[in-house]
């Protein structure tokens, strides 16, 4: 009998007495016990991998095969740019068919969970309220609690683990703001899970059947390095610490270096100066990156962040932002720097950041508008923390 790679690596470890972190993916005996018997779904992507193998490829080694999986944005191979829509289909390898999460429906229907007795859901989250994998865990959530299916949250470490930002207003409500929650809000997306079922945020009084089997070796705190990158433009370490600060250039004119191999990690713009911008980059259109970058093919003038000591970033600034619009204002093109408020304001949650920042108020002042509701959010989060 060929015995999966998970198996042997755990065993390897074991032996030499390494300590690892070990996520939910990775308690395969405990999974195997909870859907034996049992018709299964996977919502996957290509961050939920068990050792070097994706758990759909474990799962089918011990004869465990879904009958469907459910794929978010990026698809299940992550593969997809941001926002493009994802088809319907069946993965290459099993054959099992691919449901897509990222198009018309963002919803499991009644009709696609119909001969479905659990749903297990494996995505890395990286932390941030307007990455869409938990807008997703939302709908799987409030798609099992209708259709009265189980839900497995397989869990894992949040690696950008701060609590920052304004809470979402519930009329910002959208797919980059499912959950009135803070930008970062210092969850695991078992925890998250658990916050939706305990707050009632899925509404109508559902509540999903919900298990979440644990990461070993991990707590609030310590850093978590990513194996594989959660989607196509967050391709390190660092950009995934520089994220939730450079998102809110998506509104603007201000490329974050979408189009390079170090997206996220650069800020610049055709408008800015080279006599004082020395920083140069020139976004093209990338397989496995972007297609169609902001500003394609156009040289960009700006700041190079890729030596900024990793350790020093403590989850959300406005730093950037206030930056650049203020650069804007000297060139007289202040209005031509948030370019889609509409979007600003959903990403933020709420409208105060951008008419704060158009008011000229400094990073300070505008955090103040937050403070009591963060506050409030770290008591109610206090009960659904698992590490």
């Amino acid at each position: 009998m060929r015995i999966p790679f998970i198996l042997l690596f755990a065993i390897f470890n074991t032996f030499y007495g390494y300590t690892q972190i070990r996520n939910g993916a990775e308690h395969i005996d405990e999974i195997i016990n909870k859907i034996s018997g049992k018709r299964i779904a996977l919502v996957a992507n290509q961050t939920s991998i068990v050792g070097n193998t994706h758990l759909l490829d474990t799962l089918c080694a011990l004869g465990k095969k879904p009958i469907a999986l459910f794929a978010p944005e990026h698809g299940f191979r992550g593969k997809a740019d941001a926002g493009e829509t994802i088809k319907d289909g069946k993965d290459i390898k099993t054959g099992t068919p691919i449901i897509s999460l990222y198009g018309r429906n963002k919803k499991p229907t009644s009709q696609s969970v119909s001969n479905i007795d659990i749903m297990v859901f494996d995505i890395q989250d990286v932390g941030a309220r307007f990455y869409t994998y938990i807008s997703t865990l939302f709908y799987i959530m409030q798609s099992c609690a209708e259709n009265n299916k189980e839900l497995i949250v397989l869990d894992r470490p949040n690696p950008c683990d701060y609590i920052d930002g304004p809470i979402r207003k519930p009329k910002f409500k959208s797919f980059v703001g499912m959950l009135p929650i803070p930008v970062l809000h210092g969850c695991t997306i078992g925890e998250l899970a658990q916050m939706i079922n305990g707050e009632g945020w899925l509404g109508n009084n559902l509540k999903c059947r919900l298990s979440v089997i644990k990461v070993d070796g991990w707590k609030h705190g310590q850093p978590y390095s990513l194996p594989i990158k959660p989607s196509p433009n967050l391709p390190n370490d660092l950009s995934i610490a520089l994220y939730p600060s450079l998102c809110l250039f998506e509104a603007t004119s201000v490329s974050i270096g979408r189009g390079t191999y170090f997206p996220f990690q650069v800020i610049g713009s055709p408008l800015l100066p080279k006599v004082k911008y020395g920083f140069s980059f020139t976004p093209k259109s990338l397989e496995g990156f972007d297609k169609n970058p902001l500003h394609k093919n156009a040289e960009c003038r700006g700041i190079d962040l890729r030596d900024t000591n990793i350790s020093g970033i403590k989850g959300f600034s406005l730093e950037y932002v206030l930056m650049m619009y203020n650069e804007f204002k000297k060139l007289k093109k202040g209005n031509m720097f948030i370019t889609r408020p509409q979007w600003f304001d959903l990403l933020m949650g709420t409208d105060q950041v951008r008419l704060d920042i158009l008011r000229g108020k400094t990073e300070e002042e505008i955090r103040s508008a937050w403070t009591t509701e963060l506050n409030e959010y770290k008591g109610m989060r206090s009960k659904y923390i698992l590490y």
